[in-house]
């Protein structure tokens, strides 16, 4: 049988849910996405759930895509299509659903961080949209991003795949908030939680997701698409590979 790398833990009407798959650190794959969906359905549907928070083991909280797995299923679509269900599913939650951030993100982990409607990250996390670099767009992402960013600093992190830290995620919008002590702002938050009404967050929590969710309606399609074009292409397949093999790929000038 095989291990979980999702955990969940239910304390004080707060749910719990935790990556912890770090050999590959917390990449996407489909058994991640898998038992993190079935988690947040838990959630979903339990009454004594007020709100859920997203955590981590290690050092990453999520890596992104699983690139070695998308090479044995025999291309992205099966990738694509499931990050497209898991970050509806995050946005459709009928609870919050708040990041916990204390290590990198890169990639499809922003997506993420992105769905979810707080985020708060400590002085450990680094963030990073690195698709341009790989010969990628962050097309499905954006679904989750592009909202919560302003405009000039999407442009600068989407174009550049530069890292940048939880304080210049913070001005960005990507993230509520940078945090010297993490727990405790989590805390502070979830005690908050603690104190509304379950109707009120169920009724309240569609008014602030209107932009995203009409977002998905009109550019899921599309996005997916455009990845998976992407990821077939012969130029994306010698970033993937550079980048598995720690090499600068071909058109990287010093």
């Amino acid at each position: 049988m095989t291990d979980e790398v999702v955990h969940y833990e239910l304390d004080r009407a707060i749910a719990t849910i935790t990556l912890d798959s770090t050999e590959n650190r917390n990449a996407l794959s489909s058994q991640l996405v898998g038992e993190l969906s079935a988690h947040l359905r838990a959630a979903a549907g339990d009454a004594d759930v007020r709100a859920v928070v997203l955590t981590h083991t290690g050092r990453t909280f999520c890596a992104g895509a699983d690139l070695r797995e998308q090479a044995s299923e025999g291309g992205p679509a099966e990738g694509t299509k499931r990050m497209l269900a898991l970050l509806r599913t995050i946005v459709e939650l009928p609870k919050p659903v708040l990041a916990r951030v204390d290590g990198h993100v890169r990639a499809g982990g922003l997506g993420l961080v992105g769905a979810c409607d707080l985020a708060v990250a400590s002085g450990n996390a680094s963030f990073a949209f690195t698709e341009v670099r790989l010969g990628l767009a962050p097309a499905i992402i954006s679904l989750t991003t592009l909202g919560r960013m302003s405009e000039r600093a999407a442009a600068r992190y989407y174009l550049t795949g530069e890292t940048f830290d939880a304080a210049a995620a913070e001005r960005a919008g990507l993230i509520t908030s940078a945090a010297d002590d993490l727990d405790a702002e989590i805390g502070a938050i979830c005690d908050a939680l603690r104190a509304c009404s379950p109707q009120g967050l169920a009724e309240t929590k569609p008014l602030t997701t209107q932009g995203v969710l009409a977002a998905f309606e009109q550019h899921a399609g599309p996005m997916q698409a455009l990845s998976q074009r992407l990821f077939e292409s012969g130029e994306a397949r010698e970033g993937i590979m550079a980048f598995l093999q720690k090499r600068p790929p071909v058109w990287a000038s010093n």
